[in-house]
């Protein structure tokens, strides 16, 4: 069976304000206590221009004092890993929403309790903020300096498979032309209108995410970035602000799609590319992307 337990003398929790009713021990069977009745939740930001991550020296009265370890804490009842992790490292770190694009989603799940690092690119540089006590120091840590530092010993053991996922770019390529030709629906009638509702959904898709298993990386969830290839009369469709890229083809849309694969190889990215034309598909492969067809992502998008 397992209980439920709230913090304990001389084992505070924000000794400060109103406490949410995760803010509690969930202990299992075996006398193993986790913190966070609902889960937790914690940020590894990862700044690609220092090639750093931001630690938290966590104070003495926390869960293993002393140690070094994520912004991250328990998740509120009804909160989403993403959300947790992202508001306990504004809380405990100063971390600006807006600084960080969210990658990927690693999950530790006991059954009893989970634990989701979310991991995440600084896209807008900033330095942290002590905002609570919780925080003894707080530092951008170079990649290979992380395991010179006493860690949590759970931060510890993920950190071996946490650390080859920072320099995966997963981006996925999407031949828009092909992908709407692939259903019958009178796009021919409309093919800018077609081609803005793929749009609509393929926004819906890099905000929910992908399971590893879709791209076949090593983690649980993926927030790849999403370019998606443009030409003939679908080019004039409205600029949008949103989570996906979007390259407007001079001429051949297969030609701009390599293009863009060996300007996206030459940086790094790990490239999915979607189209059903075999003429494609051979020059993509030649040039190292994985390859899937229009119905992959279309039943990614039911």
């Amino acid at each position: 069976m397992v209980s439920i337990e709230p913090p304990v003398p001389g084992e505070p929790r924000r000794p400060f304000g109103p406490r949410d009713s995760g803010d509690a021990w969930v202990v299992a069977p075996s006398g193993e206590r986790y913190w966070g009745r609902y889960g937790a939740a914690g940020l590894l930001a990862y700044d690609a221009a220092r090639n750093s991550v931001l630690l938290q020296h966590r104070v003495s009265w926390s869960h293993f004092g002393g140690t070094w370890a994520l912004p991250g804490g328990a998740r509120h009842e009804g909160e989403s890993a993403m959300d947790a992790a992202l508001r306990e490292a504004l809380e405990e770190a100063g971390v600006p929403g807006s600084a960080i694009r969210p990658r990927a989603t690693s999950v530790l799940d006991l059954d009893i309790w989970s634990y989701t690092t979310v991991i995440g690119d600084v896209i807008v540089p900033f330095e942290p903020v002590i905002s609570d006590p919780e925080s003894h120091a707080l530092e951008w840590v170079r990649v290979d300096d992380v395991v010179d530092h006493p860690l949590h010993p759970s931060f510890e053991d993920a950190w071996s498979h946490l650390r080859p996922t920072l320099h995966l770019r997963p981006v996925v390529v999407v031949d828009a032309a092909n992908v709407v030709g692939s259903v019958p629906d009178g796009w021919w009638k409309d093919r800018a209108g077609a081609t803005d509702r793929l749009l609509d959904r393929l926004e819906a898709l890099a905000v929910a995410g992908l399971e590893a298993s879709a791209i076949a990386l090593p983690v649980d969830r993926w927030f790849p970035r999403f370019v998606v290839v443009l030409e003939g009369a679908a080019r004039g469709v409205a600029d949008r602000s949103g989570p996906i890229e979007i390259v407007r083809a001079d001429a051949s849309g297969d030609d701009a799609i390599v293009a863009t694969v060996t300007d996206l190889d030459a940086n790094g990215a790990a490239l999915t590319v979607v189209t059903s034309d075999a003429g494609l598909t051979r020059r993509a492969e030649r040039l190292g992307a994985t390859v899937r067809g229009a119905r992959w992502v279309l039943d990614l998008l039911r």
